[in-house]
């Protein structure tokens, strides 16, 4: 089986919309990045740090309803740590969307307390909202605006031509094209964004991608993986033989006996993203 991955994208409206971020920077009063609270390093702009400067972060630590609770409180202290709002979210569900706002005040008290010391009442705060394709930013914007795709009419300090979506007369979020990096320099990183659906499958083997997941889950979860899919085999099993036990147990057989290794891959992608086997996080950050 091919180990092997290469996924490069370099379009080009990528450099540009990186240089159009950097612009925009100058029009707002802090950052807040959307990640996959299951993968938030891997579902990360390796560039976002560099182009938002000392600007104040927000992080909302996105599908929380798929992740290891556990874990998703170890990365938000993580995040906290580094001097940046954290707030965790279900945007299907709305979980968490209530405590953005009060969060946004919270970062921002210094600047609202100088608009209120300046008599500028009705001065609204004013968010970048980033993140990679498919990490749910669309659905967040519209849950925080309580209305689908609300645009700020052109007044003086809204620049024109700008997606800028109007929460209420204090707060402005600027929403940015979804950006990927020019590669992946680390093989596993796109593994683990092909495992949550945000590239898809297709661009790699699903037999070994399935693999390289059954056998992290083997060792992170392992209970999990005994529970749902009847598999009984060693600590230190490797992916092949976990897919291919856990197809038997399925009763996934070709002809001549033989297990049905591909349709076990599609199965176990398909129930760890339906979050069928249990809530699970990929990466802690004891990991880094």
């Amino acid at each position: 089986m091919d180990d092997k991955m290469n996924i490069q994208w370099y379009p080009g409206h990528m450099t540009k919309t990186r240089r159009k971020m950097e612009e925009d920077l100058k029009l707002v009063d802090a950052v807040c990045e959307l990640v996959d609270a299951r993968i938030p390093i891997s579902s990360r702009n390796p560039d976002i740090d560099a182009i938002c400067g000392n600007k104040p972060r927000m992080m909302i630590l996105n599908r929380i309803d798929l992740a290891d609770p556990e874990t998703t409180s170890a990365w938000s202290d993580y995040f906290k740590k580094k001097g940046w709002a954290v707030v965790r979210t279900d945007c299907k569900s709305r979980k968490g969307i209530d405590r953005f706002q009060p969060a946004v005040r919270e970062l921002l008290a210094e600047k609202l307390q100088r608009y209120q010391e300046r008599g500028f009442v009705n001065k609204p705060l004013k968010l970048m909202v980033v993140g990679i394709p498919n990490v749910g930013k669309s659905t967040f914007i519209n849950q925080v605006a309580g209305r689908k795709g609300a645009k700020a009419e052109n007044r003086p300090g809204v620049t024109r031509g700008k997606q800028w979506v109007t929460v209420d007369k204090g707060l402005l979020l600027l929403d940015t094209p979804g950006i990927l990096w020019p590669k992946f320099d680390d093989e596993e990183v796109g593994r683990r964004l092909a495992y949550t659906g945000a590239v898809k499958s297709d661009v790699l083997d699903i037999e070994t991608l399935a693999c390289h997941l059954i056998e992290m889950l083997w060792k992170r979860y392992p209970d999990a993986l005994r529970q749902r899919y009847k598999i009984d085999l060693p600590e230190d099993a490797q992916g092949y033989e976990l897919l291919t036990e856990a197809g038997r147990k399925r009763g996934f057989l070709l002809s001549r006996g033989e297990i049905d290794t591909e349709r076990m891959a599609r199965v176990l992608l398909e129930e760890f993203r339906s979050c069928k086997i249990g809530k699970f996080s990929l990466e802690t950050p004891y990991d880094l």
